[in-house]
């Protein structure tokens, strides 16, 4: 992870109590503007990072696969539904598929995707901070702030 990254997220743990106030707020109030503060603060954000150069998410943590992500994968990799469940997922304590194992499997030296374009749903909407209905998903970005430095600058950005 490059320096600025750990900088943006010791920033964010630094305000941890700041921002944990703050998103139970957002969480309560459900505010009219809340998608576009969210919206505005991802834009710069992703203006400044490579996600390239850090894939601590890939690293660190497992999407959820949904039996559609499942079928897609596996026709991608022409393994059966069953074959790719065995070699790659377990069923995690909210009777999810993930990975078994981090780093994800799929995750090139480079920080490359070796499924990019068939990827999990999970994955194409990571880190979920441009989505709408923001107030639905206060705990999901917290708990994303110790994983992405852009969640991380984001939640620093919005709680100044």
């Amino acid at each position: 992870m490059e320096k600025k990254h750990k900088e943006w997220m010791e920033q964010a743990v630094a305000k941890k109590d700041e921002i944990t106030k703050q998103l139970k707020i957002f969480q309560k109030k459900k505010p009219k503007n809340l998608d576009t503060i969210f919206h505005t603060a991802h834009q710069k954000a992703f203006s400044k990072i490579d996600c390239l150069k850090c894939a601590n998410c890939c690293k660190t943590t497992s999407p959820i696969f949904r039996p559609i992500d499942i079928q897609r994968i596996s026709n991608h990799l022409r393994m059966t539904e069953g074959n790719f469940i065995k070699k790659y997922l377990r069923i995690d304590e909210d009777n999810d598929y993930v990975l078994q194992q981090s780093p994800c499997a799929f995750l090139n030296d480079d920080n490359t995707c070796s499924i990019y374009e068939h990827r999990p749903l999970a994955c194409r909407e990571y880190p979920h901070t441009d989505r709408k209905n923001m107030y639905q998903i206060m705990d999901l970005t917290r708990k994303n702030a110790a994983i992405c430095p852009a969640v991380s600058q984001i939640l620093t950005e919005i709680v100044k």
